[in-house]
């Protein structure tokens, strides 16, 4: 395989990690190439396990053809060396029991919250504070954004989770995550995960309001 098509498939799988399911036409807009060019590449990607078609219907008519990335197609983004964290985790609990586990993960959220406030700084608006978070949390793997929803709400997106195969087997790292954002963004803002990579979607997301809004001083 050359290796523009190589990159090209590797656009793809990013667009299908970070959009979810595409039309062969939404993804060749998105490349710059033709929706044929867009579904060569989507076959090669499917014959590789990489990527697996869909039928969505939407109104009248014909159910549309959809294409989403498949796990063996999520194992292609980093995990942060997955088995050896597993190994970790299982042995922290079989010598300290669960109690030394929850300490250390206690220990871990303290430290991150320390450590991202010194990153994000005296950032002036919830807006702010978030996306400054979501570039920190891009830097770490976890491919993180920052959208507007239609009610002024925000959402922090993050299509990735490097630590998942290590939040599955222990549910403490995604609790303590989110008591890591609501330490961050403040008593008065309200935050909620909306979607979770462990229980089975496509990816985290974090629903975010309160009166430190866009544009206001927190």
């Amino acid at each position: 395989m050359s290796q523009d098509n190589t990159r090209s498939q590797d656009r793809i799988l990013f667009h299908l990690k970070t959009r979810g399911p595409q039309t062969a036409a939404g993804l060749g807009a998105m490349l710059g190439i033709t929706p044929a060019g867009a579904r060569m590449h989507l076959v090669n990607l499917v014959d590789a396990g990489l990527a697996e078609t869909e039928s969505q219907r939407e109104g009248r008519g014909r159910p549309k053809q959809y294409w989403k990335i498949t796990e063996l197609g999520h194992a292609r983004f980093p995990d942060r060396h997955s088995d050896l964290t597993i190994e970790l985790v299982h042995s922290i609990r079989n010598v300290f029991g669960d109690r030394g586990l929850e300490q250390l993960i206690e220990h871990r959220e303290r430290a991150s919250i320390a450590n991202y406030q010194k990153l994000i700084g005296s950032k002036r608006s919830l807006k702010q504070r978030l996306e400054a978070l979501a570039q920190i949390r891009t830097n770490e793997g976890y491919m993180a954004s920052v959208s507007e929803m239609p009610n002024g709400d925000l959402l922090l997106i993050e299509n990735h989770c490097p630590i998942c195969a290590a939040a599955a087997a222990c549910q403490g790292l995604c609790r303590s995550e989110l008591a890591v954002f609501r330490a961050l963004l403040g008593a008065e803002t309200k935050v909620d995960r909306v979607d979770h990579i462990v229980a089975g979607a496509r990816r985290c997301a974090y629903s975010i309001s309160g009166r430190s809004h866009i544009g206001k001083k927190s």
